[in-house]
C-alpha cells in the first residue's frame, strides 16, 4: 500500500481566473478523480492547512491519498500533470510505501 500526499497553494494564474473558470476546471478534475477512485485509489482527505499548526508547512491546502501500487501512484501523478494543475498551483509532493510505526522508528534510528 501506498501513501501519498500533496501540499500546494495557488499560483497568480489562478487567482487571474473568473470564478466559472475556476469552476469548470474543477468540474473536469472532479471527473478525473472519479475515474481514479474506480481504479483503487482512495482519498484519505483533503484539508486546509491551519495556521496554528506546530511547525506548520507554508501550504495552504493537502491532500493524503493511499494507493495499492506504485502504478497508481504514477497514475495519480500523470493525472495531475495532465489536467494543466501545475500550472494553476505550486505544489509538492511526498509518498512512499506504508509502513509501520516501528519500521520508520527502525530506519531513524539506523539512519547513517
Amino acid at each position: 500500500m501506498q501513501l501519498y500526499v500533496e501540499l500546494w497553494n495557488a499560483k497568480q494564474a489562478w487567482l487571474d481566473l473568473s470564478t466559472e473558470e475556476r469552476q469548470s476546471y474543477f468540474d473536469k478534475v472532479g471527473s478525473e478523480i472519479n475515474t481514479l477512485t474506480k481504479e483503487g485509489i482512495e482519498i484519505v482527505g483533503f484539508a486546509l492547512n491551519k495556521e496554528d499548526t506546530s511547525h506548520r508547512s507554508d501550504h495552504r491546502y493537502l491532500a493524503v491519498w493511499k494507493m495499492p501500487t506504485p502504478g497508481h501512484v504514477k497514475m495519480l501523478e500523470d493525472s495531475v500533470s495532465e489536467a494543466g494543475w501545475y500550472e494553476y498551483f505550486d505544489q509538492v509532493n511526498a509518498g512512499g510505501e506504508l509502513i509501520s510505526p516501528p519500521d520508520a522508528l527502525g530506519d531513524m534510528v539506523n539512519l547513517t
